[in-house]
């Protein structure tokens, strides 16, 4: 579980021990089912802020997935090869560095929370922009919320160096992640396919 989800299901644990307290002293049995319904909602907001093991593959100038989720947008034949990862409230939304480089700038933007999926949520959405540089050019993430995510987390500053599958941020609560690579460089995954951050590889820098 990440450290910035730990606090978010102590007050549905709390409430679910206090119901489950009054049930053991005046054995009113309503109090044990919403006891329950507390504690079932603290374990689906710990699950929402789990932070898997993931065995990052090796090789050179590969581009691996950001985050966990479907992809929603995949462009491979203009020159700057793009694609876009809708991450739903199931998936891990821990965000994963796709490439190893240095941090070259980190731009928060305010705006619109419409819901991820929707194409026009890439430049009206509340945003991180992230640009890393790489050998082979410079790579663009954008963190996106959602309808429901509220907040985007990176962690690097600029002028940080970071390694490809590497833990860099958090998206609260449903949301995508955009990546632009670099010209020439080679998209080798499809529309709708799933994908899992820090392992799946998406392609390849020039």
């Amino acid at each position: 579980m990440t450290k910035e989800g730990i606090l978010f299901p102590l007050p549905f644990l709390i409430l679910a021990g206090g119901f489950f307290v009054l049930f053991y002293k005046f054995l009113i049995f309503p109090f044990v089912y919403v006891s329950t319904v507390f504690f079932f909602l603290a374990l689906v907001i710990m699950l929402f802020f789990r932070d898997p093991e993931r065995r990052v593959p090796e090789g050179e100038k590969l581009i691996l997935a950001p985050a966990d989720g479907r992809i929603v947008k995949c462009d491979n034949t203009s020159g700057l090869a793009s694609l876009s990862i809708f991450l739903s409230i199931f998936d891990v939304h821990v965000t994963r560095s796709p490439v190893s480089g240095k941090i070259k700038s980190v731009n928060f933007h305010q705006g619109k929370f419409l819901a991820a999926y929707k194409d026009e949520a890439q430049r009206a959405n509340q945003r991180n922009e992230i640009e890393i540089e790489t050998t082979s050019g410079n790579i663009k993430m954008h963190q996106v919320t959602g309808a429901i995510a509220r907040r985007t987390i990176f962690k690097p500053e600029e002028g940080q160096s970071v390694r490809a599958g590497e833990r860099v941020g958090i998206i609260r609560f449903g949301s995508r992640v955009d990546l632009v690579m670099p010209e020439g460089s080679r998209l080798d995954v499809r529309l709708k396919q799933k994908v899992i951050g820090g392992e799946t590889i998406l392609g390849r820098l020039p």
